[in-house]
């Protein structure tokens, strides 16, 4: 009769060590899936509000032939002005 007893409460420990061991290891795994989840937002979010070295290249040499084309009309104009003196 003892030996039922200790094997009883030996199989509960066990079922219970085991429970607790299955619910922590549920809720470990829901965390890391919401984590994974927030980590692709935040890589969606930078990759959309910040830009390429290739956008920006292209920008600023987009700013520069601008630049250029401003200074040779000044150019230009410093030019007729002399003339007209």
């Amino acid at each position: 009769m003892l030996i039922v007893d200790i094997n009883f409460v030996w199989n509960g420990a066990l079922s219970l060590f085991v429970g607790l061991f299955a619910y922590i290891a549920h809720e470990k795994f829901s965390e890391l899936a919401r984590i994974t989840i927030l980590i692709n937002r935040t890589r969606e979010e930078i990759a959309r509000d910040n830009v390429t070295k290739a956008e920006v290249d292209r920008i600023t040499d987009h700013i520069d032939q601008r630049f250029n084309r401003l200074e040779s009309k000044l150019d230009q104009l410093i030019e007729s002005n002399r003339k007209i003196i």
